[in-house]
């Protein structure tokens, strides 16, 4: 029996749009970054969550195995920040390719370091958010920086490793144009990205915020329109990007 631990926020047990299929999604506990438009700021802390084996984890997946199979779908481990935990999300993703079950890995790609190379070795694919096209906007929305997650798309790029990659639309911050433009150009350099998804920004976790005692900034803003959400798919196809 594995004996490795890892903190956990929460699971879902039938998830549709964290990968393909139906998924089993594990929110691990912990997060460096302090992104602006976070629905999740109570899985920042590291300490926090609940303490769990590999074992554990793997018996609650069991239970769904046949929707995963009927569906196409797998596991995937979100966050909070899952490259946090790799040791973990390394024997849990080994369990479950073991077993035959797809691995899917939502991160920021903020750390790359050789226990996260390993970690990415057991993945069927990355789901890695590209929150803006510049340094500048990338560490105002989040505290981290764009070189970082370029590093590892790289990485991926080079170990041919597919990538979803996701980008949250935030009017007025990131569904500017011109941030538009210079994405789709960087994003079209890599082969292995699969899909650019856009995420219409909302504010379903701004109560959280509040229950933390934590001001929320972008209170004022308001969802992006659908005019806006297509004006933003068709600037990155126009870079020859797969978009939805």
């Amino acid at each position: 029996m594995s004996e490795t631990k890892g903190r956990i926020h929460s699971f879902e047990s039938c998830g549709t749009v964290d990968g393909p299929g139906l998924r089993f999604i594990v929110f691990m506990q912990g997060c460096p970054l302090r992104c602006l438009y976070c629905h999740n700021p109570d899985s920042w802390d590291i300490h926090a969550g609940t303490e769990y084996s590999v074992d554990e984890v793997f018996t609650e997946i069991e239970k769904y195995r046949s929707y995963m199979e009927f569906s196409g779908g797998g596991v995937t481990v979100s966050g909070g920040e899952p490259l946090l935990q790799p040791e973990f999300v390394t024997a849990l993703f080994k369990r479950c390719r073991d077993a035959g079950i797809n691995t899917a890995l939502d991160t920021s790609g903020v750390i790359l370091n050789e226990k996260v190379k390993r970690l990415y070795q057991q993945c069927d694919l990355v789901l890695l958010d590209f929150k803006a096209s510049n340094n500048k906007l990338y560490r105002k929305l989040s505290g981290s920086s764009l070189a970082s997650v370029l590093k590892t798309a790289k990485y991926l790029c080079r170990t041919k490793i597919p990538i979803w990659v996701r980008h949250v639309l935030v009017p007025g911050i990131t569904a500017e144009r011109k941030q538009l433009e210079v994405l789709g150009r960087i994003l079209s350099r890599f082969s292995n990205i699969e899909v650019v998804e856009i995420l219409p920004f909302h504010k379903i976790g701004e109560y959280k915020w509040e229950e933390l005692k934590q001001r929320y900034q972008l209170g004022n803003v308001r969802p992006p329109t659908e005019e806006s959400v297509k004006e933003a798919v068709s600037i990155l196809k126009s870079h020859g990007l797969k978009v939805r």
